[in-house]
């Protein structure tokens, strides 16, 4: 079976999206099928015809295939953006900044790959049953290891604001020390102008204020090592909080995973399984008894 390169859970919701698109693109062949079929019913009841005729009728037939097919294009279109929608919905929720890249859309190696993962997959899903897709997911726990996890990343998360806050602090203080750092350099620039107009009469002011210019700088530059450290302290922190919280997220994954495995393990489960296989059972003589 063709492989498309991601995790389990993944592959199964790209299955389901490609199910929905196959079954898009089979109505939209029927339209325009049907587009042809009305043609023949309505228009074809001569024997002969003139090639006006024929223009006229080939040109409504365009007009109306070209406007089916342009429908269904755009549609296609939203219904794509739609599902980068809700993507980009549930990564924002965790802090994540997807990226996409489009020429890949057009990489003929990775759309035979695709292809062939579908046909492997309407392959072996016409050898068995289709899942029921209105199967209700079951909703995560509000107590007990679940309720303890959305309180961890609760306060992960809120952690991460006080972070992100003290990290504002400090950048808005090493703004303040750079525009303190340009003041003094400015100083500097004019007592070193002053410096060459009264060399000869203020040899001892030049020399305090060039003593106070050098402990003004060395009290900046102490101040500038100590934001940097703080700041490499908040980094470190910072990615310590985002693999926590990555940690957490993946507990809780494999928490539902479990929850889920035990109650295909129920009574309930079976019998409302043993019933969709009595409905398909049904739903196969119906059809097989329409056929005769």
């Amino acid at each position: 079976q063709a492989e498309l390169g991601v995790n389990e859970h993944h592959q199964n919701e790209v299955v389901s999206y490609m199910r929905f698109a196959r079954f898009k693109r089979g109505v939209c062949l029927k339209t325009v099928d049907s587009c042809f079929q009305d043609l023949k019913d309505s228009r074809l009841v001569e024997e002969t015809f003139t090639v006006d005729e024929v223009i006229d009728m080939l040109d409504g037939l365009q007009s109306v295939v070209h406007s089916e097919v342009e429908s269904e294009l755009i549609n296609t279109t939203y219904t794509n953006v739609l599902l980068l929608r809700q993507l980009f919905s549930q990564a924002e929720k965790w802090y994540l900044k997807l990226q996409t890249d489009v020429s890949d859309l057009e990489n003929r190696e990775l759309l035979d790959q695709v292809a062939e993962f579908e046909k492997s997959e309407y392959t072996s899903s016409n050898k068995k049953p289709t899942a029921d897709p209105t199967k209700p997911k079951l909703a995560p726990l509000n107590e007990g290891g679940s309720e303890l996890l959305n309180k961890t990343v609760a306060h992960l998360q809120e952690e991460n604001e006080k972070l992100k806050t003290r990290l504002r602090t400090i950048e808005t203080q090493a703004t303040a020390a750079l525009d303190e750092k340009s003041k003094l350099e400015k100083s500097l620039r004019d007592l070193q102008m002053i410096q060459g107009d009264q060399k000869n009469n203020a040899n001892q002011d030049i020399t305090e204020l060039e003593n106070k210019v050098a402990a003004l700088k060395s009290q900046f530059e102490k101040t500038l090592n100590d934001t940097a450290a703080n700041q490499k302290f908040l980094e470190e922190d910072l990615v310590t909080t985002k693999h926590d919280l990555l940690k957490v997220q993946d507990q809780l994954s494999t928490a539902e995973k479990e929850l889920e495995k035990k109650f295909q393990q129920t009574a309930a489960y079976h019998n409302m399984k043993e019933i969709l296989t009595k409905k398909n059972e049904q739903i196969k003589d119906l059809r097989r008894r329409l056929s005769k």
